[in-house]
């Protein structure tokens, strides 16, 4: 709901718990008013009311106050819009007026326009519940802009004695862990000049001052941005604390608009929660299954992807032989993964050349489709559309087709090089061959790859070469969003060498992303419950892999803890079914059937996490309806002592619950306070408990 003040020039956002609201003053400035608490109209206004902060030398009575901070006049912060024309750099917009859209009264979306001569900035808000989008739009109508920074949004926190920042970092197989660490004076910059999301951060913060995991407030952003891209949380010198965040890393310049373009900036949502780490995760939960991710409503299937048995020796005898293994253990979802296209036998050759290997599969991929469709199960391949191989007909027919400074070396790695794709040529070749692929094949499900890194970002010939930058994302998601709408069965997996592209904006177009190559369940518990701070399990890929784990620590475990583990998400297999043996494959099955029975709780239920991974035991808690599932995991058992009782939460204090497996009566008060005793002994024992209100 929007309710807009008496003169005009006050504007009060308020979704179910929550309210935002800001302040146009005389001089056309734009000040934040409050974000927090659900509040009214006439308590917005009386803040609009309260003096101005008292006038201290050397500094600007706008910093800390403005809701969207432009470069020039007074103000020293970091800007939200940098431009610069060939007379003049800053901006000095004047209000032009306001406009709401939407439904219910006063509408959800409000959008305030201003004018700097011909170039038009309109900021744009959203109430989803009590998340608030954000985003700014650019419009010129006049000489050639160069934006140097257009960020999406600036948000301003409330005056608290000290914040407490929260932030997911990591690397490649080690990628979302959670730290959280106190705010200090200055600036505290995270982002990617990647080219993509990146391993090292997501684009995600939280600050708090005095919150828990189910109590206290909790401030948090996320930008929905699958490119390079920059998030400054700052602590100014009056302790006032500012978010600023949008696309691109430095202010090296994103785009040039001349007369009769424009350019939209990506999404930079907000919310805030009462409710602690774990009321602000499971608001934006419902909101990503809400709002973003396509097809929310649907449970994910329960996936083969047949990497780690065969890698690049593949044969499409054997892919059927592997397929009838995983139909024989209830998998839904067949997936061939990479080497089944043009010469690509090893990471050396054939990206780029996006038709089946003909001496693999010499009638194409229909007949192995059809086999695995005949076995009741989905058909899924893996691609790489956004590489290239220098070994590969593509790059040999068009070598000027990837990025590339011209007169230096171009940068391998992994023996590939990344297309340009903010060319109009590349994105019809590509449209062209991923159409004809899908065309040709009884096609479910696309795992859509990006493990490169940009190096050599440049564009010979081109006047403005930056911004290939931003072209290359905003023509990725033209190129998803085309091949959703022609093939509209077709699901779609984002992956990036594991966790390298996961956030709103890739969200908004795929059905589920791949959290990280790391497969070993004992490292994923902290991965998992790192992404858990802002993604829900409905898109969370998670495998059962072969023990000993090869491919990183030589860790031996059971099926029991790689099962669990991955039922905290999307499960699927990636073990060496061919090497399974009968009793492996056997319980294997049950785990799959069990999985499946508690699969739309844990897909769609509201997520508690009961115990953080860093400690012995471990524990999560899914609630949908009347149904709740507790995956629990021990570590390592020490002294012959028994594992903690776990205290549930979400539950119904005046109802008794019946465990499922064992038809033991809990009371829901005893289950709250007291908690729930588990038999989970040894070293990395696991535990599925599901629980029905009766």
């Amino acid at each position: 709901m929007i309710e807009t003040g008496a003169d005009g020039r006050t504007w009060l956002l308020s979704g179910p718990t929550s309210s935002y609201a800001v302040r146009l003053t005389d001089l056309d400035e734009l000040l934040h008013l409050h974000w927090g608490p659900r509040i009214s109209l006439a308590d917005a206004e009386s803040l609009a009311a309260l003096p101005a902060p008292p006038y201290r030398p050397f500094e600007s009575l706008l910093d800390g106050r403005e809701e969207y901070p432009v470069e020039g006049g007074p103000r020293f912060v970091r800007p939200a819009l940098s431009v610069r024309t060939e007379e003049r750099r800053g901006t000095e917009w004047r209000f032009e007026g306001s406009g709401e859209a939407g439904h219910g009264h006063g509408g959800d979306e409000l959008a305030l326009r201003f004018a700097d001569s011909g170039l038009r900035i309109t900021l744009h808000y959203r109430m989803r519940g009590d998340v608030v989008e954000r985003w700014a739009a650019l419009d010129n109508d006049g000489p050639a802009v160069e934006l140097l920074r257009a960020d999406s949004a600036t948000w301003t926190l409330p005056e608290r004695d000290g914040w407490r920042l929260s932030q997911l970092h990591g690397r490649w197989a080690a990628e979302s862990r959670l730290v959280r660490s106190p705010l200090t004076y200055g600036e505290k910059i995270i982002g990617s000049r990647r080219g993509h999301t990146g391993h090292q951060h997501l684009p995600w913060v939280a600050l708090d001052s005095e919150a828990t995991e189910e109590s206290g407030e909790v401030y948090g952003c996320a930008l929905g941005w699958s490119g390079s891209w920059r998030i400054a949380v700052a602590q100014l010198p009056d302790a006032r604390v500012q978010i600023t965040g949008g696309a691109g890393y430095d202010d090296s310049g994103l785009l040039r608009l001349e007369a009769g373009e424009s350019f939209t900036t990506p999404v930079f949502a907000g919310l805030w929660s009462a409710g602690g780490f774990g009321g602000a995760s499971r608001t934006w939960h419902a909101y990503q299954r809400e709002h973003v991710v396509p097809d929310a409503g649907r449970d994910r299937p329960v996936l083969f992807n047949s990497w780690e048995a065969t890698t690049f020796d593949i044969a499409e005898d054997q892919q059927m032989a592997l397929a009838r293994r995983a139909a024989e253990i209830g998998v839904e979802l067949f997936v061939v993964d990479d080497g089944w296209f043009g010469a690509r036998t090893g990471d050396r050759a054939g990206l780029g050349d996006w038709t089946p290997n003909p001496d693999r599969f010499p009638a194409g991929l229909k007949p192995l489709a059809d086999h695995v469709h005949a076995l009741g199960m989905g058909f899924g391949i893996w691609v790489e559309p956004e590489m290239v191989n220098p070994d590969s007909e593509l790059y040999r027919a068009h070598p000027d087709w990837v990025q590339f400074q011209s007169g230096r070396t171009r940068t391998e790695y992994r023996n590939q090089l990344v297309l340009n794709l903010a060319r109009q040529d590349v994105q019809e070749y590509l449209w062209e061959q991923l159409d004809r692929l899908l065309s040709g094949a009884p096609v479910d499900y696309v795992k859509w790859d990006f493990n490169r890194c940009f190096t050599d970002a440049g564009w010979p010939g081109e006047s403005y070469p930056q911004k290939l930058w931003v072209e290359h994302v905003r023509a990725l998601y033209a190129l998803l969003d085309r091949l959703r709408a022609a093939h509209p069965g077709v699901a779609f997996e984002s992956c990036s060498g594991g966790g390298g592209r996961i956030d709103l904006g890739i969200m908004a177009r795929t059905d589920q992303v791949w959290t990280s190559d790391n497969t070993d369940p004992l490292d994923r518990l902290a991965i998992q419950y790192g992404l858990s701070q802002i993604h829900p399990a409905r898109v969370m890929s998670a495998w059962v892999t072969d023990s000993p784990n090869t491919q990183l620590n030589g860790r031996v475990s059971a099926l029991r803890p790689r099962f669990v583990s991955a039922m905290a998400g999307v499960l699927g297999i990636g073990g060496d079914l061919s090497a399974w043996s009968e009793e492996e494959l056997a319980e294997a099955r049950e785990w799959v059937r069990l999985y499946k029975e508690i699969r739309p709780v844990v897909q769609r239920g509201d997520l508690y996490r009961l115990r953080p991974p860093e400690g012995g035991l471990s524990a999560v808690q899914y609630v949908h309806g009347d149904e709740t599932v507790v995956l629990a995991w021990l570590q390592a058992q020490r002294y012959g002592e028994p594992a903690a009782p776990l205290r549930l939460r979400g539950l119904d204090p005046a109802q008794a619950y019946e465990c499922r497996d064992t038809g033991e009566i809990h009371r829901g008060a005893v289950l709250l306070h007291h908690g729930l005793r588990t038999s989970l002994r040894g070293d990395l024992d696991a535990a599925v408990i599901r629980l029905r209100r009766i």
